[in-house]
C-alpha cells in the first residue's frame, strides 16, 4: 500500500460541496479510481450480452451501436419485473437522511458517494424517459439525457457502492439503495461492461463449482492439508467424507476458507467441531463454495449459482445444508432464494440439530442454517467442552459482516461464541455494530487492489471504530463470520490500526476447544506457541 496516501493524510477529508449542480459535473476515470474491467474471454462462455474489449482510461468504450436502446429496454424491463425498482424511483423525496451514512462519502466527501445522490444517477434518467413531468420539464424535472458520460459515471459510482444497506436502515421510505445499484450493473453487463474482479469468480463458480477455480482433486487435497495440521497441533486425526450420499448434512462454506490464511483456520476450526461431535455430514466438490457472486451480477446468474447446493443436496440425499461463515451466501439465501430457485428438494427436511435436538423454524423454508446458529445452540446446551483460556493472549472484538447482520439478523449468536470462547471480548461503539455496523470497505466484489486507496476510504469508519477498541482496550484480534471480511479485513487493519489481526469465529472456537482424545495444546491452530507453553 505504499502508493496510497498515509492513514493520516487519508483521514483528512473534505465534505465542502461542489459550486457547480451535479449533473455538470463528471468523475475523473484515472488509474487506480475504477477496477479492472472482464475480458472478453470471460464474460462469452458465460453468455454475458455485449461481450468485448475495452479500456475504462480510453475514451471509447466501444459501446454496441444500438446501446442507448439496450439500456432503454432493459430498464423497462426491469421497472415492469420489480415492482420495488418503480417504487424506489419514485417515492425518494431526497431528504438526505441517508447522506452521511454511507463508508464511501464518509471517507471520501465525493457528494456522488451520499446514497441519495449515488441513486440520483439512475433515477435522473428513469425521471426523462419514464415519466411525464421529467419529458416535459427535463433539467427542472431532476431528469437528465442518457449519454455515454452518464454510463462512465454509473461504472464510476455504482461500483463505489458494496451494497452494504446500512444506508436503507435510516431510510424513512425503507428504499434499498443496494438494490439500486444491483439493477444498475445489471444495465451497465447489458452493455458488456463488467469488472474482472468480479466476473472471473462467477466463470470459475460455473466451471469448478467454487469463486477460485479449484477443481474436486484439488478441493480434496487442501482439505486433507488442513486435517494433517490439525493432527500436529491436537494429535487427533481426521477423515472427512467426501461426496458421499446418505449424511444427513450437507457441508458447504465459501471457497475463501480453503484458499489462504485466515480462512484456512476458520475451516480448520469446522472440521475440529463436527469430528468432536460426531456430526454426520458430507463435504462436497462439486458444490464447494457458498458464497454467490451472482449476486453483484444479475439476478439469473444468482440463481444459476445458488441451484448447485440444493442440486447437490438432492443427488446425495441429505436432510439440510450447514453452511460456513460467509456473507453474500446468506444474504442471497435469506432474500433471494425462495423466490428465485423455488421450493428446495423433497429430500429436504426443516433443519434439526442431531446434537440438541433444537428445531431450527428459522430455516424451515431454506433448510440451510448458518454455523453460527448451529454453535451458539452447542454451547447453550453445554455440549461441547470450552478452555477459554487458550485465547487469553488475544483481546476480542467482532465485526458484524454486513449481510449476516442486516439480511438474516445474525447479531446475537456470534457475540454468544465469543463470550464463550474467549475471555477478553469488547465492543466497538454502539452505532458502528450489530444493524448499523459499518462496511469493510471492499465487498460486493470490489476486494481488488488496484482500487486500494478507494477501498482504504471506504474502509475509514470501520478501521476508526477498531482503532478506538485498540487503544482502549488493547484490543488485538476482530473476528468475523464472512469470508470476504476476511480477506479485506487484514490490510484495513493494517492501515488503520497496525497491529490487529483478523480471525474467523470459529478459528477461536477451535482454540478453546477441549476434544476427546486430544494431547496437550501448546499451540493455536497458527501452530503458534501458546502462552505458558513455550517449553513444553
Amino acid at each position: 500500500m505504499s502508493n496510497i496516501p498515509s492513514a493520516e493524510e487519508l483521514i483528512k477529508v473534505s465534505y465542502d460541496m461542489p459550486s457547480e449542480n451535479w449533473m455538470d459535473t463528471k468523475p475523473e476515470i484515472t488509474e487506480g479510481a475504477v477496477a479492472y474491467p472482464a475480458k472478453k474471454a470471460t464474460m462469452e462462455p458465460l453468455g454475458m450480452p455485449n461481450p468485448h474489449d475495452w479500456n475504462p482510461f480510453e475514451e471509447d468504450w466501444h459501446l454496441p451501436e444500438n446501446w442507448e436502446e439496450i439500456i432503454y429496454n432493459g430498464l423497462k424491463e426491469r421497472l415492469e419485473k420489480y415492482r420495488s425498482l418503480k417504487l424506489f424511483m419514485d417515492i425518494c423525496v431526497r431528504c438526505g437522511a441517508c447522506a452521511d451514512k454511507c463508508h464511501y462519502f464518509i471517507g471520501s466527501g465525493d457528494p456522488k458517494n451520499m446514497p441519495v445522490l449515488r441513486a440520483e444517477l439512475l433515477r435522473s434518467v428513469y425521471r426523462k424517459d419514464f415519466t411525464t413531468a421529467g419529458k416535459i420539464l427535463g433539467k427542472l424535472a431532476g431528469a437528465r439525457k442518457l449519454d455515454k458520460d452518464v454510463i462512465k459515471e454509473w461504472f464510476y459510482y455504482f461500483y463505489q457502492c458494496t451494497e452494504c444497506r446500512r444506508c436503507s436502515l435510516y431510510c424513512p421510505y425503507g428504499i434499498d439503495t443496494a438494490e439500486v445499484t444491483m439493477m444498475a450493473r445489471e444495465l451497465l453487463h447489458e452493455l458488456g461492461l463488467g469488472l474482472h474482479w468480479i466476473m472471473d469468480p462467477v466463470s470459475n463458480c460455473n466451471r469448478t463449482g467454487n469463486h477460485l477455480g479449484i477443481t474436486p482433486h484439488a478441493f480434496k487435497e487442501i482439505v486433507e492439508f488442513l486435517c494433517e495440521d490439525i493432527e500436529e497441533v491436537t494429535g487427533i486425526s481426521i477423515n472427512p467424507p467426501f461426496n458421499e450420499p446418505g449424511h444427513e448434512v450437507l457441508f458447504i462454506t465459501p471457497s475463501g476458507d480453503a484458499f489462504a490464511e485466515p480462512g484456512i483456520y476458520t475451516f480448520m476450526g469446522y472440521l475440529m467441531l463436527f469430528e468432536e461431535i460426531g456430526l454426520d455430514y458430507t463435504l462436497s466438490t462439486y458444490a464447494s463454495e457458498g458464497g454467490n457472486f451472482g449476486l453483484f451480477t444479475s439476478s439469473s446468474m444468482m440463481k444459476k449459482l445458488n441451484a448447485k447446493m440444493y442440486a447437490e443436496a438432492e443427488r446425495l440425499g441429505s436432510k439440510w445444508i450447514l453452511g460456513g461463515e460467509c456473507g453474500h451466501m446468506w444474504r442471497v439465501i435469506n432474500q433471494y432464494m425462495s423466490t428465485m430457485n423455488g421450493p428446495t428438494p423433497s429430500c429436504m427436511e426443516t433443519p434439526v440439530s442431531p446434537i440438541t435436538g433444537t428445531v431450527f423454524e428459522n430455516a424451515r423454508e431454506t433448510k440451510m442454517v448458518h454455523i453460527a446458529e448451529f454453535t451458539a445452540d452447542l454451547i447453550k446446551h453445554n455440549k461441547i467442552r470450552l478452555d477459554p483460556s487458550r485465547n487469553d493472549h488475544l483481546k476480542t472484538t467482532f465485526h458484524d459482516s454486513c449481510n449476516p447482520a442486516r439480511a438474516m439478523g445474525l447479531l446475537e449468536e456470534p457475540r454468544e461464541i465469543m463470550r464463550a470462547v474467549c475471555n477478553n471480548f469488547y465492543e466497538m461503539p454502539e452505532n458502528t455494530i450489530r444493524e448499523q455496523t459499518f462496511c469493510c470497505g471492499a465487498g460486493s466484489g470490489l476486494n481488488t487492489d488496484e482500487i486500494m486507496e478507494i477501498r482504504m476510504r471506504g474502509a475509514l469508519p470501520r478501521g476508526n471504530a477498531l482503532r478506538y477498541v485498540q487503544e482502549k482496550h488493547g484490543v488485538n484480534m476482530m473476528s468475523c463470520v464472512c469470508a470476504i471480511d476476511r480477506a479485506t479485513l487484514p490490510p484495513l487493519a493494517d492501515y488503520w490500526a497496525p497491529g490487529v489481526d483478523i480471525a474467523g469465529v470459529h478459528e477461536l472456537v477451535a482454540n478453546a476447544l477441549v476434544m476427546k482424545g486430544e494431547k496437550k495444546r501448546t499451540m493455536d491452530l497458527r501452530q503458534e506457541e501458546l502462552p505458558g507453553m513455550e517449553d513444553e
